[in-house]
């Protein structure tokens, strides 16, 4: 299967996201991934506003959001996703390094299809990286564009 949707990934620390490239590219996933440094560029391009006005139509295969984030937080980002009829069935992975109980339990309350801790350790933070970015990127199917509007969901 090949992957034909960007995955977008929202991470300010430029380790965390050099890191995730690293590991994503060993599945050539690396040259599909839009990189957004704070929540606000999330929704710039989720919306195809300011830099990314030009860019083609289409929603991402994959959100890979981290919670605390720069302008917009990464929760609001996931609040905004979920109540967006055009945006809800994009699939929305929290990859963040907090591991307080009520950051999972919010992030589910607003329709996170998964919570995954950022490890500590080097080689385990590239190997979850690139299981999330292979299992979201290539083997999920996801809902065609514009299928919770068919449904009236």
């Amino acid at each position: 299967m090949t992957l034909t949707k960007p995955i977008l990934l929202a991470e300010d620390n430029p380790r965390d996201a050099e890191l995730a490239l690293a590991a994503m590219e060993e599945h050539h996933l690396a040259d599909k991934v839009i990189l957004c440094h704070d929540g606000a560029e999330v929704l710039d391009y989720l919306y195809c506003r300011g830099h990314f006005k030009a860019r083609l139509q289409g929603n991402p295969a994959v959100v890979l959001l981290d919670l605390k984030m720069p302008k917009v937080d990464g929760l609001e980002v996931l609040r905004t996703i979920k109540n967006d009829a055009a945006l809800k069935p994009i699939p929305v992975v929290m990859l963040t390094s907090s591991r307080e109980e009520r950051d999972l339990v919010e992030s589910y309350a607003l329709g996170a299809n998964a919570y995954v801790v950022k490890p500590v350790e080097f080689h385990q933070f590239l190997k979850a990286v690139k299981e999330l970015g292979v299992f979201w990127g290539m083997i999920n199917e996801p809902p065609p564009e514009g299928a919770s509007r068919a449904t009236g969901r």
